[in-house]
Parts: structure tokens; C-alpha cells; sequence
């Protein structure tokens, strides 16, 4: 899972004011309230536990964010979404992915990692990142290798 958050100073989102960057905390990107058990015994049998804002913190201030991955062979499709302000993405374990700030001003990622893996598979590197549907841009490629424009078009 991926979250995002653009450092800004006294900045108003969502009616609160966003926290200076160099005093967050851990807790400010924490929540366990959606490991423990709810009260299932109402008309619905659910319960639903809201995780926004108010029980993180470290949700208010999102920017624009492009986040992709691309899925394993012998498709290697390329997924792509931009993030707004209160979005997160999933990137499933094990395959190549990728962000791009699409926003203006730095940007703070966080990123959290699930243990579980329901369908482990197998990515060939080059064929995923070369060889994606639709290609992932070479302007991308050239920045993430270090090199030459021409190099990375042979490639």
C-alpha cells in the first residue's frame, strides 16, 4: 500500500491544519483499528471502522501522485492510476512498479508492506519493464537507469 503526502507548512486540508514535516511520528501514519473486532450483532451484521483523517493524521495534505505496475508474463500490462488528495494505492507483491510526481513540490511517500501473498507468480525484469502494455514512457525509463535516451529506445 502506498500513501503520499506533499510536505507544506501551516496549510489548511479538510479544515485541519497539516502538520510541519519535521515534527510528524510514527503515529501520525498509524492505525490498528481495523485488526480489531467490531460489533456485528445490528440489523446489517457489519461494522464498519473508518480510517481517514481523524484517526491518521498523516492523510491530510495528499497531492497528485501517478503510481504504476506492471503485471506479470506473459500480459506484463501496465496499470496506472494518479492519486488525489485522500487515495492509496496497492501494488501486488512481487512486481515492478513504479511513481512519478505529477504535482507541484516535494512529496513524502509512505509506503506499507502486507506479508500476505494469495498468488505468488514469477516476473522476467526485462520483459516487464521493456516489454509492458502500454510502454512504460522512455522519458521514465531514461531517469530510473541513468541513461541515454537512444540507449533505452534500443533497449
Amino acid at each position: 500500500m502506498l500513501i503520499f503526502i506533499p510536505p507544506r507548512l501551516a496549510v489548511r486540508v479538510n479544515g485541519l491544519v497539516s502538520k510541519d514535516p519535521k515534527l510528524t511520528q510514527a503515529n501520525d501514519f498509524f492505525f490498528s483499528g481495523a485488526r480489531l473486532p467490531g460489533n456485528t450483532t445490528n440489523s446489517v451484521g457489519s461494522k464498519v471502522t473508518p480510517a481517514n483523517v481523524a484517526q491518521v493524521p498523516g492523510l491530510n495534505t495528499f497531492g497528485t501522485l501517478y503510481v504504476r505496475f506492471v503485471t506479470s508474463n506473459p500480459e506484463n500490462l501496465l496499470i496506472s492510476k494518479t492519486l488525489q488528495v485522500g487515495d492509496m494505492f496497492v501494488f501486488p507483491v512481487g512486481l515492478i512498479h513504479f511513481q512519478c510526481n505529477v504535482g507541484n513540490g516535494t512529496l513524502i511517500i509512505v509506503i506499507a508492506r502486507l506479508k500476505a501473498v494469495e498468488n505468488p507468480c514469477t516476473v522476467i525484469v526485462v520483459n516487464a519493464v521493456f516489454g509492458s502494455n502500454p510502454p512504460i514512457p522512455s522519458d521514465i525509463l531514461t531517469k530510473a537507469f541513468q541513461l541515454d535516451k537512444k540507449v533505452v529506445k534500443n533497449l
